[in-house]
């Protein structure tokens, strides 16, 4: 798919040569040729924007700037993922080409519905500063679950035992919340590391194309970077930290029931013992011709269970 900014004069939808902004959304062959054809410049394909390499991923030639960087895809659901963008820039034109549908993409979109692109260096900073802003709201976004998180997971716990055990099933859907989230936060960090590159590279490499109010916002651009950086170290410290206190509440909850379960063991020896004794059927027992004998048996039972109880009890581990 093709948008076009400003459209064709006719109203088609189409690429022509006075367009300032041409987006390439999962182009197919015949849409790419004819951009390319178009422009004269050679869009990069999905596996040359993947390229690790600095070299392939951001140039400057024939009076053409070419960046790539990696984007935030499905942010709004529980598995985001990276998506690359390409990016073939000169002062009066900019052709983009991606591969999902971005945020982003659709908001500066609809900003130049009404008004018609400036230029090509224009539409350049103001993606620069729609992508950062996304990665700040996505930045906020996980901060304010992370505290929903925070005061659960601190939150006064249940007393009874049932209660207890649903706790515990709810601690172990937050751990996975918590991965999920360190894991979306890492994506952030590398988007922020492939926009602060490419603004560095184009500052550096096309400095004559920026006057001065886009040279002033790009930079502006840059500092929020540096500042959303060490956001998200705390971010990723949060992480860190809830993840730790979950896994010590899990681990807590665990002992609880160890705890439990020794007792039980415990209590539960000498009443079978008592049982055991009088289950020999011995002629010598003088309990089995006593009148209350029985009664002396099962008293002995109770005595012997209800003592151990009692000391738990006095120890404070019960």
């Amino acid at each position: 798919m093709i948008h076009v900014h400003p459209p064709h004069p006719a109203g088609e939808a189409a690429p022509h040569p006075t367009a300032v902004w041409i987006d390439l959304v999962g182009p197919d062959t015949g849409e790419v040729e004819l951009v390319q054809e178009l422009t004269g410049v050679v869009l990069p394909t999905r596996d040359e924007l993947a390229s690790l390499e600095q070299s392939a991923r951001m140039t400057f030639a024939d009076e053409r700037l070419r960046v790539a960087a990696p984007v935030i895809a499905d942010a709004e659901t529980d598995h985001p993922r990276l998506s690359q963008i390409g990016l073939v820039v000169t002062p009066s034109q900019l052709v983009s080409i991606h591969f999902e549908k971005l945020k982003m993409f659709e908001t500066l979109a609809a900003k130049y519905a009404d008004a018609a692109p400036a230029s090509g260096i224009a539409v350049f900073a103001a993606l620069m500063e729609g992508y950062v802003a996304r990665l700040a709201d996505l930045l906020e976004e996980a901060r304010a679950q992370l505290d929903q998180v925070s005061h659960r997971v601190f939150a006064r716990s249940a007393e009874s035992p049932r209660r207890r055990l649903h706790t515990s099933a709810a601690m172990r859907e937050r751990l996975r919340f918590l991965g999920r989230m360190g894991e979306r936060i890492s994506l952030i960090r590398e988007s922020l590391l492939g926009v602060d590159r490419a603004i560095s590279f184009s500052l550096e490499a096309a400095r004559d194309w920026f006057p001065d109010d886009l040279a002033r916002r790009i930079r502006a651009a840059r500092t929020d970077i540096e500042e959303l950086d060490q956001f998200e170290e705390h971010l990723l410290g949060k992480v860190q930290f809830l993840l730790d206190a979950v896994l010590g509440f899990i681990s807590i909850e665990q002992n609880d029931i160890f705890k439990v379960l020794t007792i039980a063991s415990v209590v539960g020896i000498f009443p079978t013992l008592v049982a055991g004794w009088y289950g020999m059927n011995f002629q010598n027992m003088p309990e089995y011709h006593w009148p209350w004998g029985y009664q002396f048996g099962v008293g002995a039972i109770v005595l012997s269970t209800i003592l151990p109880l009692a000391w738990f009890r006095w120890r404070g581990w019960l």
